[in-house]
């Protein structure tokens, strides 16, 4: 299996020494969705000078990527290898989901409990006073309690979705087995009644049935959340009352556990500049005109439903730039050309860009020509979109992509979403065309509560109270 290694982390044995000094671990899944909030919040706490210090473990092949992601926490954070075991069907050396196929994400689950021993000598040695982990890995609480560490469980997600799909009352539904669609397309018991999500469609419901699925007979998803639920000292959600008040008390009542509340985690500006290619390209447009469509790095759009989203983007007579991504071991460049439309690219020839691969997507959603941001509704993506000042048309794919939609459109009244077929989820170019043409009539950004929410992810003051406040959670919580 080998061991951990850690870079040197000052007085490393006995946790806090004090008022001033509080020692955290950080453990997130091996997936920079929850890597990279994790980075995040610790950049936020050294921001704040709140006398933090973060050890931060990952795999060892994500390592430098998770340094360069904690640059500028000065200092006070430090990055622990752990050696994934050997796991058949992993391919060698994937130590993080962007490396491997669905399938493969759930044997990445084997291989993080693989590294116990690893985690339990690193607790043991660096006694921090806290350790936040993530839905995976309820071990975390079985050796973190004996050594006198506190556990908080992370949820990187909004509270609708930890409210919707992950609350207790999931499992008090009559008769034995898993809840099924029906059950799923219904919100839970004493879910709060103000919410417009009293129902969702039938393809929204059939998604959430993953979390119940059981793979390589390991618990489902369902399940290492509830024994994480069940064990921990705290739960930590990414949000403030401000946006979800109403899920963060449901959540509380539900599992009876002190929650704490990082705030939306804003990311800081971006550095460096945006490559010369899309600057030159974007700046040949007027402000707030061009239309950004992008994914992430693992969200994947069907063809057929690709294929209308580009028609769609073509229907509006604006120019566009799409970004596709695909699952790791396909040839991108192939499947884009599969899903364009036949003269498509002829057709949007200065005005319509098609393009597979990562870009600077903060640095593109800030520059003065973008003017709307088609996304998946991720989270940081939708966050990233308002603090640009982008208007926002929303296309959920999957999971709690379907719940930050409802939340950020249908309560925070934050960007458009697209029609859909309740049925299947089924949405066309025309969708497409008319959501972007809702998106545009909003006005520069979007609107009036576009703008409030803007304002207030914008506030530096009231980001700076949050993790405060949540560093002050975390020292009562250890006592």
């Amino acid at each position: 299996m080998g061991s951990a290694g850690a870079a040197p982390v000052a007085t490393a044995a006995g946790g806090g020494g004090g008022d001033g000094d509080l020692h955290v671990v950080m453990f997130p899944f091996l997936a920079f969705g929850h890597i990279s909030p994790f980075a995040q919040l610790a950049r936020k706490m050294a921001g704040v000078g709140a006398g933090v210090r973060v050890t931060f473990l990952s795999a060892a092949a994500n390592v430098p990527r998770v340094e360069a992601m904690l640059g500028g926490t000065g200092g006070t954070s430090t990055v622990a290898a752990l050696e994934l075991p050997r796991v058949p069907g992993l391919p060698e050396g994937a130590e993080s989901t962007a490396e491997v196929s669905a399938d493969g994400a759930e044997l990445l689950k084997l291989a993080v409990d693989g590294t116990r021993p690893q985690v339990e000598a690193l607790l043991a040695r660096l006694h921090p006073d806290v350790v936040l982990f993530d839905f995976a890995t309820p071990w975390v609480v079985d050796v973190a309690r004996p050594l006198g560490v506190k556990a908080a469980l992370f949820s990187v997600f909004a509270a609708v979705s930890g409210a919707y799909v992950m609350a207790p009352a999931r499992r008090r539904l009559p008769g034995p087995g898993r809840p099924t669609v029906d059950d799923l397309a219904s919100a839970p018991e004493g879910f709060p009644p103000s919410s417009p999500l009293a129902t969702v469609p039938a393809y929204q419901a059939a998604d959430f049935s993953y979390v119940f699925e059981s793979f390589h007979g390991m618990p489902c998803v369902y399940d290492r959340v509830a024994a994480c639920h069940n064990a921990c000292d705290a739960l930590v959600i990414k949000t403030c009352a401000e946006m979800e008040g109403p899920y963060i008390d449901y959540i509380a009542a539900e599992h009876g556990k002190p929650v704490l509340l990082t705030g939306p985690i804003v990311p800081d500006p971006p550095r460096g500049e945006l490559e010369e290619r899309w600057a030159t390209w974007l700046s040949s447009f007027p402000d707030n005109s061009v239309v950004f469509a992008s994914f992430g790095s693992e969200t994947f759009l069907l063809h057929a439903a690709a294929t209308e989203l580009l028609l769609g983007l073509e229907a509006t007579a604006l120019p566009f730039l799409a970004v596709l991504n695909f699952p790791k071991g396909t040839d991108a460049e192939a499947e884009l050309r599969k899903l364009t439309p036949p003269g498509l690219e002829e057709r949007v020839k200065g005005r319509g860009i098609l393009h597979t691969g990562w870009v600077q997507q903060q640095h593109i959603l800030r520059h003065r020509s973008v003017g709307c941001f088609v996304n998946h509704s991720g989270l940081s993506s939708v966050v990233e979109g308002l603090v640009a000042g982008c208007r926002l048309v929303l296309l959920p794919m999957k999971g709690d992509q379907y719940l930050n939609a409802a939340l950020f459109a249908r309560e925070l009244r934050v960007g458009t979403e697209v029609a859909r077929r309740a049925r299947d989820g089924w949405f066309g170019r025309e969708d497409v065309r008319d959501a972007l043409a809702a998106a545009f009539a909003g006005g520069e950004d979007g609107g009036g509560e576009e703008k409030k929410w803007r304002e207030f992810l914008m506030d530096d003051a009231v980001q700076r109270r949050f993790v405060r406040e949540f560093v002050a959670g975390l020292r009562r919580l250890k006592g």
